[in-house]
């Protein structure tokens, strides 16, 4: 009789933990099912509305890498009389798409730049592909520089970037690795991914310790890369071209104090910061600050007091 409850406590006590591993099993795939789920972007794909006086994209396909292809709209020179006109490639942010940077690139164009305006994988009209990570950004965004640079009328090596949040922190990786960009004007980027993700899981009110640092581990693992080594505050010291960081005053998805970090790493007095007054995703006076924009790419010096427009880029001049 000993034997048998000793038989049926172990039998007991072994189904016990097989419904515990099952559960915790059960748990952590729905948790990375949740997870994947939660930073899938969500796909937009309006595309951009042209106003009277505006001109008239060409919408066309780049190819990009894992056999996908990327949507994009182009703005040629707008002049058949200058050859060898800049061309500026625009990268959205995370869940936007061309047409949330078509105002910028309006004013691009009427400046005198070509433009081109890709659509990042998973993104508008672009391919899906497995998962959107900072990284496939930058990929995303070589492929459309390596395209644009091909296209009649633009100058070898007058190449700019401008990227936003995700495409900001994109531009910064890409540029890293370039050497033919003539300038990179960086929007509301991040200065680490290990704090994006520690402020996204925060407001799931999920402890980083120890959940939140193995989720970060987690998506390093599924983008193949280390936080640490596409961190913008440890890409930007290896840009070798001008940079332009523009952040918000207001902004509460990316402190403005990532922006003064990044300013801190770069190498002195490569890195010029204009902060503006507006959000993570708009600004109060967009008109003033593209002007600004332009008046950097033009000079390399930001505007004086009340603001002056530039036009095309001679920070090479």
């Amino acid at each position: 009789m000993r034997t048998l409850c000793l038989s049926t406590d172990v039998c007991a006590t072994a189904l016990t933990v097989i419904a515990v591993l099952a559960a915790v099993g059960l748990a952590t795939a729905a948790g990375l099912w949740w997870l994947r789920r939660s930073l899938t972007p969500t796909r937009l794909t309006q595309t951009p509305t042209v106003r009277p006086g505006e001109p008239t994209p060409q919408q066309v396909r780049l190819p990009t890498v894992r056999g996908r292809s990327l949507n994009a709209w182009w703005l040629p020179p707008p002049g058949t009389d200058a050859p060898g006109m800049p061309v500026v490639v625009l990268m959205h942010g995370w869940g936007g798409n061309a047409a949330t940077l078509w105002s910028a690139a309006c004013h691009l164009h009427q400046a005198g730049y070509a433009v081109l305006l890709p659509e990042s994988r998973n993104h508008g009209q672009s391919d899906a592909d497995t998962f959107s990570s900072l990284p496939r950004f930058a990929e995303d965004l070589d492929a459309a520089l390596d395209w644009a640079e091909r296209q009649p009328g633009v100058a070898v090596g007058q190449l700019v970037a401008l990227g936003h949040s995700v495409g900001g922190a994109a531009v910064l990786l890409s540029a890293s690795r370039r050497r033919d960009l003539l300038a990179v004007v960086s929007v509301s980027a991040f200065a680490h991914p290990e704090m994006v993700m520690r402020r996204w899981l925060a407001t799931r009110h999920i402890p980083y310790w120890p959940l939140g640092w193995l989720v970060n581990r987690y998506v390093e693992h599924v983008i193949g890369h280390r936080f640490a080594d596409i961190a913008p505050l440890h890409t930007l010291p290896r840009v070798s071209c001008p940079v332009l960081l523009v952040h918000g005053t207001r902004d509460d998805v990316v402190p403005l104090s990532c922006a003064r970090q990044l300013q801190h790493a770069a190498r002195a007095g490569h890195a010029t910061l204009l902060d503006v007054p507006g959000t993570h995703e708009s600004f109060d006076d967009e008109v003033r600050l593209m002007a600004d924009v332009l008046y950097w790419l033009h000079t390399g010096a930001t505007p004086p007091v009340g603001g002056q427009a530039g036009s095309l880029n001679t920070l090479t001049d």
